[in-house]
């Protein structure tokens, strides 16, 4: 028996404008007025570098001379192109940011579609009732449509990584894209889906490399093994898909290999880097997918589980397919010998599905619980965001004043006009959102999740209004970097360097400094990055040619106690 038992109106639609406002105030705080940070810096780099300079930079990624093959090239591609397209009116920061937005709206799209074609198919729906009033396949789908989203927004990894400029967030998103193209394929398997299937690994391969595409390939084969689709017809589709998408790869292999920008080929590394990215699964990564994956996938995770629970009897398509990725993509994590934060992004589509499905058959004292506890919990931190921002203003509390401000020392804060606005209106929509749930006591499906992910996106507004003074200076480069162009001529012919590629990025963008590009060549001057506890420049500086150099300048980052940057200029 199916465990969903429904009436039609627990299935009205979220409305499409609350449903777009609640996804541009989730994207465009942290996006608008940020500086560049160290997170995503790097990654900006690669793409101010290919929009403002050659071919050869858009074949070999590079941030200002410095090699960078250890991702495809799409994402910075995109990001590139929205700087030449739209640089000259946001400037190329907000302009990158661009892609961004498209990536997001790429992400969620693909995941309602995903949702919904899977809710509307015959095995998925509620059972009927005994006199009628069951929801309509189509409703239900929108629905599901809904909730998918909502629970994927309100993922705690997604909030954290989905404002950045990595290609990690857009390998997440077109995960997404690649499910729902796998759901039509299952659902009318032929060659314009396999094509398209194809299409989705091509771009997966671009980003990050021809792992994850080829996991996602077997996977899918693993679900027409269990939906019984003729072998011969399966292995020909997914033939198809695989030479699609290694035909897109050689948009980018064939030209950097025969024209060898720089005068060398960046795809021999980026193998070398893809054969690097799997080793034997142990412990240590076991343990880390535990420790990250408990808050990265929340509150996604609970319901995931309790989904494959309630479902297990049935084992019907919608549970069977987001199941077979996300353990596909949990296996390659595991086998990943060096996984990041941002690696786990790729599994969040398929566990919100997942997660989706398993709303429907929670009990709802359950839901009025997840309700409750969102109410009381976001607004008690909303309340805490508050009272730090009032205290940092005006001195009272003082402990919590001091609390605010001791990470930004010499920061001096000030009211923003539109920011405070912007906040202010964040937070009585909240209010509006709680007296509406407590008030009307809605039946539909959606209303556990959309306090959950209403809360969190008013947190991320408050601190991307009411905070982002403060996390600009405490995180940006570009007060270091004026410095260091103050101090350098004019005439300065190029900078040799051994500091990191996000800082690099936002040196070279903020401050215009002439880094030594991939052609190489004599440098007269020399930037150093350490540590302030650094006291053996004995073994530092022979390394860099700078023991007879002169000294020009030495400085760090007010919010930093440990960073330090030295500008030497090299004796004839």
């Amino acid at each position: 028996m199916k465990p969903v038992r429904l009436p039609a109106a627990a299935t009205l639609a979220l409305p499409r404008w609350a449903l777009l406002a609640l996804g541009l105030l989730y994207i465009l705080p942290g996006l608008i007025g940020r500086d560049l940070w160290k997170e995503d810096a790097a990654s900006f780099g690669i793409m101010w570098t290919m929009a403002h300079g050659t071919l050869a930079d858009w074949l070999y990624p590079n941030i200002a001379g410095l090699a960078s093959v250890d991702e495809g090239p799409l994402a910075f591609w995109l990001g590139a192109v929205c700087i030449k397209l739209f640089g000259w009116l946001l400037g190329d920061v907000l302009a990158a940011r661009v892609s961004t937005v498209g990536i997001f709206v790429l992400g969620t799209m693909s995941l309602w579609y995903t949702a919904f074609h899977l809710g509307r198919r015959a095995e998925a729906q509620p059972l009927r009732l005994a006199f009628g009033g069951q929801p309509e396949p189509d409703d239900y789908g929108r629905t599901l449509g809904d909730t998918a989203v909502l629970i994927y927004l309100g993922s705690l990894g997604l909030l954290l990584q989905s404002h950045l400029t990595l290609a990690a967030t857009l390998q997440g998103a077109l995960l997404a894209f690649f499910l729902y193209r796998a759901v039509r394929y299952v659902e009318l398997a032929g060659t314009r889906n396999a094509v398209l299937v194809g299409i989705a690994l091509g771009a997966l391969t671009l980003t990050q490399g021809f792992l994850p595409p080829l996991v996602l390939l077997v996977a899918l084969f693993a679900c027409t093994r269990y939906l019984e689709l003729p072998t011969p017809r399966a292995l020909r589709d997914l033939a198809v898909a695989a030479g699609v998408g290694f035909g897109i790869t050689l948009i980018w292999i064939v030209p950097a290999t025969v024209l060898q920008p720089y005068g060398l080929s960046p795809v021999a590394d980026w193998l070398n880097w893809n054969a690097h990215q799997i080793g034997l699964p142990g412990w240590p990564a076991l343990k880390a997918f535990f420790r990250i994956g408990i808050w990265f996938f929340w509150p996604a995770w609970p319901f995931a589980l309790w989904a494959v629970w309630a479902w297990r009897r049935q084992q019907m398509l919608h549970i069977v397919l987001p199941v077979f990725f996300f353990l596909a993509l949990v296996l390659q994590l595991l086998a990943d010998p060096a996984p990041e934060n941002s690696d786990f992004l790729k599994m969040l589509p398929p566990l919100a599905l997942m997660a989706a499905f398993g709303l429907p058959t929670m009990k709802r004292g359950a839901i009025n619980a997840i309700d409750w506890f969102s109410v009381m919990v976001l607004t008690m931190l909303s309340a805490i965001i508050w009272l730090f921002w009032i205290a940092k203003l005006t001195g009272w509390p003082a402990q919590l004043a001091k609390n605010a401000l001791k990470l930004v020392p010499g920061f001096t804060p000030e009211i923003g006009v539109v920011t405070f606005i912007v906040a202010a209106g964040a937070s009585v929509g909240w209010i509006m959102l709680v007296h509406w749930r407590l008030s009307r006591q809605p039946a539909v499906l959606w209303r556990a999740v959309v306090l959950s992910s209403g809360g969190l996106i008013l947190l991320w507004v408050l601190l991307m209004t009411l905070f982002l003074p403060d996390l600009n200076y405490g995180k940006s480069y570009a007060g270091v970097a004026q410095q260091i162009a103050a101090r350098l001529p004019a005439d300065a012919n190029c900078i040799a360097t051994n500091v990191g590629a996000a800082q690099r990025a936002s040196l070279a963008f903020y401050g215009r400094l002439p880094f030594v590009t991939l052609a190489g060549g004599k440098c007269d001057y020399v930037l150093l990055q350490d540590s302030l506890r650094n006291r053996r420049d004995a073994t530092l500086l022979p390394k860099w040619n700078v023991r007879d150099a002169v000294p020009l300048w030495e400085g760090r980052r007010a919010s930093d106690r440990d960073e330090r940057f030295r500008l030497f200029r090299q004796k004839p």
